[in-house]
């Protein structure tokens, strides 16, 4: 129950004492004299990300950028601060309260080393100076942070952030990029694995300031594998926890389904899949269960796809796959359905699905009955110089949605409508370091996928924002992708678009009231 809900019962109960009754009912349009209620959308005043650790790597290379799109109607004021997990840690309870000893009235150089230390734990990683411009930071080597931030006022509604990294060598060489996200209290991400082959983190941020309890279920082909320190993992206050999968079990499975679950607290979680062979790529978490799925934006030069999925529960349940093209919805000859066994991962090989077209899965259950939660692996690339990413189930847009850290070159937008045609706004922020915003709109036909050509800024310098709203009809999904060739071997990185909950409908009180009836 919402506290809006909570306040109107509030005033109810007032009413009653007053009045000797009350009743709450919900409103009949028909009515004489009474009123619908209605609800103003009003753009958020405080909001947080989470952004996980980006790289062991000493080869790591890594971008932070953060952005607000310019809101009508936001506050005036305002601030948008990402700063390092680490350095916000709640201090050592051992540690000496007073950092400082006196010799002849002087600070000690311990003291002035641990002033100097907390005067750099102030300093944020990034902060947005102006709604509308993007800014970015660097780091490299396995140093970089995760980040932990928070925006309220004008920079809240709409606050996006991204880290894109590049690893030159060794396991997991190549782009590895995710949208960073808000704490929550649950996540499935179907396409991990505890292969030998594979080495994928699960990587906990707690953004609060009392410690997160969490649960760490696996589950393979044939069921919830066996862990054995998956239960009770505590994530320390305002720290990041990163948890090897194939430490949890002693099953080796190339295709697992995580389960993160959290018993007090909320965290930040995202899989980090990185393969011997192929490079890797983060794994951000499936859109909740549900017996219709969209995965958007598979690359249309795809060399193979591979389909994980997994339906919680004990029932089964045969699932239509459909590709959503250029030109339409199609059946993919010889995976028309999949057979999917109640609580156990299942893996199909799609191969060279797209065949250079744009492509989008819709996955559907027969009548939406059995909820399922999916991700695909992309490769490209031709064998021995392939490069992997990952898409899961996404959310719809359902107002707007940002993506950061592009370039003018290498930069693909891919949005697909299954159901209904729709109508969408696309607007390129300035650059970080100089351009002037470029807007243009794009009809969608239904049941299609279109990578459309994305503006770009005028007089672009640095990266920048793409920011798509919706303007009619829908559902719309969409999903960015990122690439560049470094020694013959095409890296690349795909983030879904998540709606970016910038608004929010604020019921009238008065309206609302209007339904209590004598």
């Amino acid at each position: 129950m919402n506290r809006t809900t909570l306040s109107l019962i509030a005033g109810a109960t007032a009413l009653a004492a007053v009045t000797g009754f009350a009743a709450v009912s919900a409103p009949d349009p028909e009515a004489a004299g009474q009123r619908t209620g209605a609800a103003a959308t009003l753009p958020v005043e405080r909001t947080g990300l989470l952004c996980p650790r980006p790289s062991t790597s000493d080869l790591a290379e890594t971008t932070y950028t953060s952005f607000t799109p310019v809101t009508e109607g936001a506050d005036g004021k305002g601030t948008a601060v990402l700063r390092s997990a680490a350095q916000q840690s709640a201090p050592d309870e051992n540690e000496d309260a007073e950092g400082e000893d006196e010799k002849d009235g002087e600070t000690t150089e311990k003291g002035d080393k641990d002033a100097a230390k907390d005067d750099k734990a102030d300093r944020p990683v990034l902060q947005l100076k102006e709604p509308g411009k993007p800014v970015s930071a660097e780091a490299d080597g396995a140093d970089a942070p995760a980040l932990v931030g928070t925006a309220d006022g004008r920079f809240a509604s709409g606050w996006t952030a991204q880290q894109t990294t590049e690893v030159a060598a060794g396991t997991g060489r190549g782009l590895q990029g995710v949208a960073c996200s808000a704490a929550d209290t649950q996540f499935w991400f179907p396409g991990a694995s505890t292969d030998d082959s594979r080495t994928d983190y699960i990587h906990l941020t707690n953004p609060d300031d009392s410690a997160a309890v969490v649960d760490i279920e696996l589950y393979g082909k044939d069921g919830e594998l066996e862990t054995t320190v998956g239960e009770g993992i505590t994530v320390k206050p305002r720290s990041a926890e990163p948890v090897l999968l194939s430490t949890l079990t002693a099953e080796k499975q190339t295709d697992v389904t995580v389960h993160v679950v959290v018993r007090s607290g909320r965290v930040g979680a995202a899989v980090q899949a990185l393969d011997d062979e192929t490079g890797g790529d983060w794994l951000p978490a499936s859109a909740d269960p549900s017996g219709r799925l969209v995965l958007p934006g598979i690359p249309k030069d795809a060399k193979a796809v591979r389909l994980v999925a997994f339906t919680p529960g004990d029932a089964d349940v045969d699932l239509r796959v459909r590709l959503a093209a250029p030109s339409g919805l199609i059946t993919p000859a010889g995976n028309e359905t999949l057979h999917l066994k109640g609580g156990m991962t299942a893996a199909f090989d799609l191969g060279e699905l797209t065949r250079g077209e744009a492509g989008s899965l819709v996955l559907t259950a027969p009548d939406g009955s059995v909820p399922v939660v999916a991700a695909v692996r992309v490769l490209r690339g031709e064998e021995g110089k392939q490069e992997s990413a990952f898409i899961p189930a996404a959310r719809p847009i359902e107002t707007r949605a940002t993506a950061l850290d592009n370039t003018a070159k290498g930069t693909t937008l891919s949005v697909t409508a299954p159901e209904d045609g729709a109508e969408i706004k696309v607007t390129a922020s300035a650059g970080t370091e100089g351009g002037t915003p470029q807007t243009k709109t794009y009809s969608i036909k239904p049941g299609t996928t279109q990578d459309i050509e994305a503006p770009v800024p005028a007089g672009l310098k640095g990266g920048y924002a793409l920011t798509v709203e919706t303007r009619s009809g829908g559902p719309v999904y969409a999903s960015r992708t990122l690439a560049s060739t470094e020694g013959g071997v095409p890296y690349f990185t795909v983030q879904p678009l998540p709606d970016d909950r910038g608004m929010v409908a604020v019921p009238d009180a008065s309206e609302d009231l209007s339904v209590l009836q004598r």
